[in-house]
């Protein structure tokens, strides 16, 4: 019986320092894709990470900064109507920010992986049009996320876009490109 509690004890400590070693590691992964963000919109990184502490999702903060850019608005604003409901469709819309602000060329036809559908009506849909073309919430988020990796690390759209659905974040997909 005795050997048995010690088997736990040791088995209980691994998975202690594990989860740990889990959480530093994601840590990490979060502070490089942040200074990635900064670096990108020309910010200092702190700015980056006051932005997450205003209980927005790592993932979106790229589309604050990008969407606040095009609209000559403060993060701030933005990120007060995300916390009321509004989705990055809908703030878009009500920016006036058209589809082909947010689109990254690739290749025709490049497999568009997360992004197929969005890929598909901007490819059904004349260039003069593309301002007709209403993205959801998620697309809006994963092409200035697909944008911000690519131009970083220096790697085409298409890689990046071929990887969107393989991952659960874009902090993740930034770490596991970055390495």
């Amino acid at each position: 019986m005795r050997s048995m509690g010690r088997a736990f004890l040791v088995l209980g400590t691994a998975l202690v320092v594990a989860n740990g070693a889990h959480a530093q590691g994601a840590h990490e992964a979060r502070r490089a894709y942040f200074e990635a963000v900064a670096g990108h919109f020309g910010l200092p990184p702190n700015e980056v990470t006051i932005l997450a502490d205003w209980e927005i999702a790592p993932d979106e903060i790229p589309a604050v900064l990008f969407v606040a850019g095009q609209a000559g608005v403060s993060p701030e604003a933005l990120v007060a109507l995300r916390r009321a409901g509004m989705s990055w469709g809908e703030l878009v819309v009500r920016y006036r920010i058209s589809a082909s602000a947010l689109h990254v060329p690739v290749r025709d036809p490049a497999p568009a992986g997360a992004l197929q559908d969005a890929y598909d009506r901007y490819r059904s849909t004349p260039v003069g049009e593309w301002s007709g073309i209403r993205l959801r919430h998620e697309e809006v988020v994963a092409l200035v996320n697909v944008r911000v990796i690519a131009e970083t690390l220096g790697m085409s759209a298409e890689e990046v876009i071929g990887r969107t659905g393989s991952v659960g974040s874009y902090v993740e997909l930034f770490a596991q490109l970055s390495r």
